[in-house]
This record gives C-alpha cells, sequence and structure tokens, in this order.
C-alpha cells in the first residue's frame, strides 16, 4: 500500500503525490507523472477536507495472468454527536438502508458494532485514456465500514474503492482483515 500523510501542508502533499506516482510508474514518462501527480494532489486537498486521516493506494500483481489490481484505502474521523455505540450505528443503519442502490449491514466486530455499505457504479471513461480509442464503462466497487468509537461522540469511517471487480473477493477479505483488527486502547483508535 502506498501512501500519501493527508496532514503534510499543501506544497509538501503535492511534492509527496508526485513521488508517489514515480514510485507506481517508476518506467513512466514525466508527462504522465506530472498528470497523475496533479490528480492525486488534488484527491489528498479534498480529501483532507473532508476529514481523511490516511489515504492509500495498493496495486497488487495478478498471478497467472499477467495484470495488477488496485485499490484506494481511506480513514476518516467524523463527529457523531453521540456517544453511545449502539445508538450511532442504529443510526447510520436507518439512514443508510434508504437509499435502493447500496447494500447496508449492520456487523458486529471486536470492537463493537459497525455498519457495512457496498455499492457500485458505472463510470464512462472518455476515449482518450482507453487502449481501444473508445469511449468505454468502467464499473467501481465501494465498501465503506462505519465504526463508532466506544469512548465518545466520533465514527471512524473506512472506505475501500476499486475498479478491479474480478479481485473483488480479495479486496472484501482485506477490507473484513482491516476493520476486524480495530480496537480502541485507552480510548484511541488503532488498526
Amino acid at each position: 500500500m502506498h501512501t500519501i500523510e493527508v496532514s503534510l501542508d499543501a506544497h509538501e502533499r503535492a511534492h509527496a503525490a508526485k513521488q508517489l506516482v514515480r514510485d507506481i510508474y517508476p518506467n513512466g514518462e514525466p508527462s504522465l507523472w506530472d498528470m497523475m501527480g496533479t490528480l492525486y494532489s488534488a484527491a489528498a486537498d479534498e480529501m483532507l477536507t473532508g476529514g481523511v486521516s490516511f489515504f492509500g493506494i495498493g496495486l497488487y500483481d495478478i498471478e497467472n495472468q499477467g495484470g495488477v489490481s488496485h485499490c484506494s484505502l481511506t480513514m476518516a474521523v467524523f463527529e457523531s454527536g453521540e456517544a453511545d455505540q449502539e445508538t450511532v450505528a442504529q443510526g447510520i443503519l436507518v439512514t443508510l438502508q434508504s437509499d435502493p442502490l447500496r447494500e447496508v449491514a449492520w456487523i458486529d466486530l471486536p470492537c463493537g458494532p459497525a455498519v457495512s455499505v457496498i455499492s457500485f457504479r458505472k463510470l464512462l471513461v472518455d476515449s482518450q485514456y482507453t487502449k481501444s480509442g473508445q469511449d468505454e464503462e468502467l464499473v467501481m466497487g465501494q465498501i465503506q465500514v462505519h465504526i463508532p468509537f466506544p469512548t465518545g461522540p466520533y465514527t471512524a469511517v473506512f472506505t475501500l474503492d476499486t475498479a478491479s471487480m474480478e479481485q473483488w473477493d480479495e479486496f472484501s477479505s482485506a477490507m473484513a482483515g482491516i476493520v476486524g483488527s480495530v480496537d480502541f486502547p485507552h480510548g484511541e483508535m488503532t488498526y
């Protein structure tokens, strides 16, 4: 997992994004590095304003297929206004179940109750970015898990996004491992 420290100042964050792109695409060209560095820098800026405290990009070899699968992972903490874990989780569950395009479920983690949300969407990729030279549809999957803190009025939200739908099961398992490892020793979250 390649990460960007979202809390850096804007100049350092932009530099970190450009370095991230060079790490991800070591054989790339300066034009690719500049374009993708700018994209990741803007994404990190946007995430910071949205409360994200962790941002990572995972790139993994696809065994026996010669390709690469990818995902992004973010973690944000929001003030929930309520200290009782069960009450917060119930509120999240009810709120998110109102969207019929999401699969919403209650989950019991070792650290307490949580709510998972799975959704899929189709994006249209402009022809200038496709091998075929034609506009192409891209299916994106997202797993989001809301975990209320047991110690105060905060909720952690872990979000995994991927267009590598062939590896959906592996990414789902990885996300389950991540959120299953969340703990709140001494009132502070660890994972």
